[in-house]
């Protein structure tokens, strides 16, 4: 069994993790095609490093509009890579309205005609412009298979008109690298300056508006003067305007901006924590797909608050592992928070509880047998 994965993704080594993965419980021949260089809000990835630990080929070709999601293609038609591959499934991990999926689709369509599929976390039903809803047309009428991360995705397809094969697969972790780990979050306290009795509230993610940052500095303001922090770790364009209104608000001294991390170094964060909070807020073109840091930190033992943007508060449900507030409320987050931080027994609840559902239902383990045995039902039609 060849199976070509097609994902811009995979240009960060961690997030080879999964196909590798599916590679061990399955035995399967998975190679990846990946952009050879690809622009992210961090910097540019200038060469594709391979995992440790993925023992499959890696097919690296430049793209025109390097860094551009659903713009993105491939500066090679892609036949010949198909014709030599001879794959039995191609799985292409991007939004079906993106132009390499349309590209790779075509190339199928042109080449080997195998079973082809695609990743799906739209949320939100949009009418996309011509071409792209040329494409999108096309993709959903070829696909034999579907993997949307949320039921909201899923939605989004059926509407649409696509019809056939869909599994709802959520974001895996590697619960080799998401778990406690006490002495690494003992030792950054320190170095931080928060005290073994203070309360830490934090936040890892990207620094943008719609991530509802701003609603939860006005949430601690409203919190007792004493016995807390907030460690935000990441970065983005919201920062200096997040740093303007901790100090109009008098938290300043109480809020530490950690920057940037790498995406391996985020378990050892979440493990420094009390409660991680996500109090993300919809847009009009955005509400959150996902929330992936949750179960991350409920991996690692550590309750959660989120918000009801999107699918937070199905993920939250699921997990029972934290609270869910409305968006954009101060007062109800700054009572989650409170109730949180005075009810210790009841946040160490919510962590086992969620750890406990992160191992059965999240597990990367667990995910990739799931996607390796939806397309096996393909290929057995």
């Amino acid at each position: 069994m060849k199976l070509l994965v097609v994902s811009h993704a995979c240009v960060t080594p961690a997030n080879q993790a999964f196909f590798a993965e599916v590679k061990n419980v399955t035995g399967w021949d998975v190679s990846l095609l990946l952009p050879r260089q690809w622009a992210t809000a961090y910097g540019k990835v200038e060469s594709v490093e391979r995992l440790h630990g993925f023992a499959g080929d890696l097919h690296t070709i430049p793209v025109w509009m390097c860094g551009n999601i659903p713009l993105h293609f491939y500066k090679s038609p892609l036949l010949g890579l198909l014709r030599t591959i001879q794959p039995d499934a191609i799985y292409v991990h991007h939004e079906p309205y993106g132009l390499a999926t349309f590209q790779v689709f075509a190339a199928n369509h042109l080449t080997v005609q195998c079973p082809i599929g695609f990743y799906a976390a739209q949320n939100i039903l949009k009418n996309y412009p011509a071409p792209f809803r040329w494409f999108e047309k096309a993709v959903l009428a070829q696909a034999r298979f579907a993997f949307p991360v949320s039921q909201g995705a899923l939605d989004v397809l059926r509407t649409k008109g696509y019809q056939a094969q869909a599994e709802i697969l959520p974001l895996s972790v590697d619960l080799e690298l998401y778990r406690p780990r006490p002495g690494w979050a003992k030792n950054k306290r320190g170095e931080l300056g928060i005290r073994p009795e203070e309360f830490l509230v934090g936040y890892v993610g990207r620094l943008a508006e719609e991530k509802g940052l701003g609603t939860l500095l006005q949430a601690l303001a409203r919190m007792p003067q004493q016995g807390w922090r907030c460690l935000l770790v990441g970065s983005g364009p919201f920062e200096m305007i997040l740093r303007a209104r901790a100090l109009e608000l008098g938290i300043a001294d109480r809020v530490i901006f950690a920057g940037y991390v790498e995406h391996l170094e985020a378990a050892n964060w979440y493990s420094c924590l009390d409660l991680l909070v996500l109090p993300s807020e919809s847009r009009s073109h955005w509400r959150e797909q996902f929330g992936r840091v949750l179960a991350e930190a409920n991996a690692c033992e550590v309750p959660v608050v989120g918000t009801d943007s999107g699918e937070i508060g199905n993920i939250l449900r699921g997990l029972g592992g934290g609270l869910v507030v409305p968006e954009s409320n101060p007062v109800e987050l700054a009572n989650a928070i409170l109730a949180m931080m005075e009810k210790p027994e009841r946040r160490k609840e919510f962590a086992m509880s969620g750890a406990q559902a992160v191992r059965a239902r999240f597990d990367q383990n667990v995910v990739a047998k799931q996607f390796a045995a939806s397309i096996q039902q393909v290929l057995w039609v």
